[in-house]
């Protein structure tokens, strides 16, 4: 998968991860839970399902919305226990909506959750179900997007790429960047040196289904911050590998493409401004601060404990925005 010629990281990615028969999401998708890779904040702790149905409950009556959208479910162990936890007046008169690219996760989901949901390949296509109209929620998604890397260098910023020397030993190196992606991370007075990951595919795929949202909300948790925050003390970048829960950073994240999991921290100043103009009202909180104040009783949960992952995650909550409102 790694070539003699330098690849762009963010390519790199891309294949390791979303290759139809040699990625990671195609290979290995028994590996999530305690005995795969990695654990996912629902596995965690069932308050997050609490709290996500409670939000969820809220702007289903606030919006009037008769359509309840997942995007990128995973197992299907959050939408389960979100729709179980609605209550059973609302759940009566609302469609689930999955959407699902993987075909072995969206079978595992049918095990599931049965005939309770809707399954689509594209946020488009839950849309169209929806009139347009959904309430959209989303946990851990933007991460497992392919992100283009940079180093901050004295004649200015590069993109990280990935080779095999002579010897056929991975290296890296750093390639001229004609243009830079959009970002807020650039406007930002960064040391020589410091390296950044820019989720460019996510904005791309966020693009081409926003503009179909026609009302609702859409709540987006995943681990990062907000781009000031960043970076604090790494240097590095946030681009890691997860291979049976072990990290791995540095050039071992190129080590094992297709049978290890990468990611790297979101910036949700990103998130919010590649949104516009289609939502508004963006109110970012700690996955803590989001729990304790949708979660009811869930005051001792994981996600509520201090330095915990409810510090490291974060919860995006906006309105539809679009023409009109």
């Amino acid at each position: 998968m790694i070539p003699e010629k330098p690849m762009p990281a963010g390519e790199f990615m891309r294949r390791a991860l979303h290759d139809p028969r040699h990625g990671y999401y195609a290979r290995r998708i028994p590996g999530v839970g305690r005995r795969g890779d990695f654990t996912t904040a629902p596995m965690l702790d069932a308050s997050l399902a609490r709290a996500v149905a409670a939000w969820a409950a809220a702007a289903l009556r606030e919006t009037g919305s008769r359509h309840l959208v997942e995007i990128g479910p995973g197992e299907g162990v959050l939408a389960a226990a979100v729709w179980k936890r609605l209550p059973w007046a609302l759940r009566w008169k609302t469609r689930l909506h999955l959407v699902e690219t993987s075909a072995p996760l969206r079978e595992i989901q049918r095990q599931r959750l049965g005939r309770i949901a809707r399954w689509h390949g594209h946020p488009a296509g839950a849309l169209a179900c929806c009139g347009g109209k959904a309430v959209v929620f989303s946990n851990e998604l933007v991460d497992a997007f392919p992100a283009r890397v940079f180093e901050k260098t004295a004649a200015g910023w590069r993109e990280v790429a990935v080779a095999k020397d002579s010897h056929g030993r991975v290296t890296e190196c750093l390639l001229e960047a004609r243009e830079l992606p959009q970002s807020s991370i650039f406007a930002i007075d960064h040391s020589v040196g410091q390296r950044v990951e820019i989720h460019e595919s996510y904005r791309k795929w966020l693009e081409s289904w926003l503009p179909l949202w026609r009302g609702g909300r859409m709540l987006t948790v995943d681990y990062g911050a907000i781009a000031e925050n960043l970076y604090q003390r790494r240097p590095c970048g946030t681009l890691r590998a997860y291979f049976m829960h072990q990290r791995l950073t540095g050039i071992d994240v190129y080590q094992n493409p297709g049978r290890q999991d990468l990611t790297a921290d979101v910036n949700f100043t990103d998130l919010i401004e590649w949104s516009r103009p289609w939502a508004r009202d963006a109110r970012l909180l700690t996955l803590g601060a989001f729990v304790r104040e949708h979660g009811g009783h869930a005051d001792a949960c994981i996600f509520t404990e201090p330095d915990g992952p409810g510090e490291a995650f974060m919860a995006l909550d906006q309105a539809y925005g679009g023409p009109g409102t």
